[in-house]
């Protein structure tokens, strides 16, 4: 996905199993931010900084909508343990991270696996990519400043 492309209608069941639609965030702008996995330092500390700066995204417009291929079981213990105030995908077919583009090898401390490269995309009022921030742009600890301050 780049920008200009619209994002997917389908963005998958949210933590309490319910199907979320890119068209009920219409007429709002959405952060729709992938991450690795929930619980761990880097992810958590992105969420929270997401978290803290909730009321200041909203008052601009913005909605914020959470993905990775956890289970909806470990995304309601994430949000009931950091008190996130969105709502999370939980894409355990990996058919967002697939169509987004986040989904794929990577390498630590030179073992391959496979999984979601943190990429945050800002879609306009329409559901069309305005902003990509790939995953060497991402702070973690201040992410929802620099969302801020577009």
């Amino acid at each position: 996905m780049n920008v200009g492309d619209k994002a997917p209608e389908v963005l998958g069941l949210n933590e309490n199993g319910e199907q979320v639609l890119l068209s009920q965030y219409r007429g709002k702008k959405v952060v729709l931010y992938f991450y690795p996995k929930d619980s761990t330092s880097g992810c958590t500390a992105e969420a929270c900084s997401l978290r803290d700066n909730y009321a200041a995204l909203r008052g601009k417009g913005y909605e914020v909508v959470g993905v990775s291929v956890d289970s909806a079981a470990s995304h309601q213990k994430f949000i009931a343990k950091n008190e996130l105030p969105f709502t999370l995908i939980a894409d355990t077919d990996k058919a967002l991270v697939e169509q987004m583009g986040v989904w794929g090898e990577k390498s630590m401390c030179g073992r391959k696996y496979m999984g979601t490269f943190r990429t945050t995309f800002i879609l306009n009022e329409e559901g069309v990519i305005e902003k990509i921030f790939a995953p060497k742009e991402i702070k973690t600890k201040t992410h929802g400043e620099q969302i801020l301050a577009l």
